[in-house]
């Protein structure tokens, strides 16, 4: 007979509803506890879901022995410190992104858990995402080819948060992709940003990430735009592809577009001056493939029960997390040394004044 598992879910915010729900529709969970400080929230919770405990007190249910599985919802500075405790107390951990705000702090997570015996899985939603996972598929088969760049916007107008910048809130979700469909990690890694709402958050920040076999990624996140985007082009040296998420019918568009480089007919030795090569543009099909499409949420939730019940790792696990998090510190640094150069620079005020038509 399966186990039945008692889980404890502990912060209720704009995205916690999301995960009591995706939970609840596991049969193999016997008990399901919902903890947040705010009590209103907790109401709603037990109008919508009659089935859910709800409370006020977090630690009783860290410390209680019944408990198999903690998930971690709550604002991203107290994932590390939550999720420390469960695994201290012999519990599974679920970790909303990202896992950790330095990697120090991810490094602990994953010691205790091996320590203890005990998985860790991050919330790298959209790795359980079936377009992001045919995309992979087309990528390992070289179907584009070899890959040459990624491009990635995450943009909307709001939500507008006060614990983190754009980036923390936004880029796990792009860099945990691109970790995924590239199977390497960058070595150099760069980041520009800028505060318009709120001195020292950033609204706005671009991650640029370079890795040895010279392909790069690019990131574009943002808080400040008129429409809400979720999309990633790849560029590859056969075909390039669009994901877009937003997209209810194409969420991938595949285009036999390149371009093609061969010597010039009357050469036939290896030269290296440019102007010798033709250089011409390639279009083909555009492709548009069906997909058997799922809630990613769903799936991931899903996935976390079926690892603990099967004792092996979740494919976002605490590794996959501390990566992520190593991407965004050394971005966070860059975005902090320009910040501080900027705060260098002479006030406007001290520059003579120009007027129009003086």
């Amino acid at each position: 007979m399966t186990k039945k598992l008692h889980m404890v879910q502990i912060g209720c915010g704009y995205w916690g509803p999301n995960l009591v729900r995706n939970f609840l529709r596991n049969k193999e969970i016997e008990r399901y506890v919902v903890c947040d400080n705010d009590q209103r929230m907790l109401s709603k919770i037990s109008s919508e879901f009659s089935n859910v405990e709800t409370s006020l007190d977090s630690r009783r249910f860290l410390n209680d022995p019944t408990i198999d599985a903690v998930v971690v919802a709550l604002p991203a500075g107290m994932h590390s410190e939550f999720a420390r405790h469960a695994l201290l107390a012999n519990k599974h951990v679920f970790i909303e992104k990202p896992m950790a705000m330095n990697t120090e702090d991810a490094r602990e997570l994953i010691r205790i858990g091996r320590e203890k015996n005990k998985l860790i899985m991050v919330g790298h939603t959209f790795i359980y995402n079936s377009a992001v996972r045919r995309v992979k598929k087309y990528i390992d088969d070289g179907e584009l080819g070899r890959i040459y760049y990624i491009f990635s916007q995450r943009l909307n107008l709001g939500k507008i948060r006060q614990d983190v910048n754009a980036m923390w809130n936004l880029a796990p979700h792009d860099v945990s992709i691109i970790l995924y469909w590239l199977d390497a990690q960058p070595n150099d890694i760069s980041a520009t940003g800028r505060s318009f709402l709120q001195d020292g958050i950033e609204d706005l920040v671009f991650i640029n990430l370079g890795f040895k076999s010279h392909q790069s990624a690019h990131i574009h996140v943002s808080w400040l735009d008129p429409c809400k985007t979720r999309k990633m082009v790849i560029v590859g040296s056969k075909k390039m592809l669009i994901y877009d998420d937003v997209s209810a019918e194409n969420k991938i568009t595949i285009f036999d577009k390149g371009i093609d480089k061969s010597l010039k007919n009357d050469l036939k030795h290896e030269i290296y001056d440019y102007a010798r090569f033709n250089l011409e543009n390639r279009v083909g099909d555009i492709i548009i493939p069906k997909l058997d499409f799922d809630e990613p949420l769903k799936e991931e939730c899903k996935h976390f029960i079926e690892c603990i019940l099967t004792q092996r790792q979740p494919l976002t696990n605490g590794e996959d997390g501390l990566q992520v998090v190593k991407i965004l510190e050394k971005a966070q640094e860059c975005l902090e040394q320009k910040r501080k150069k900027e705060y260098t620079i002479p006030p406007m005020k001290n520059y003579p004044a120009y007027q129009i038509g003086a």
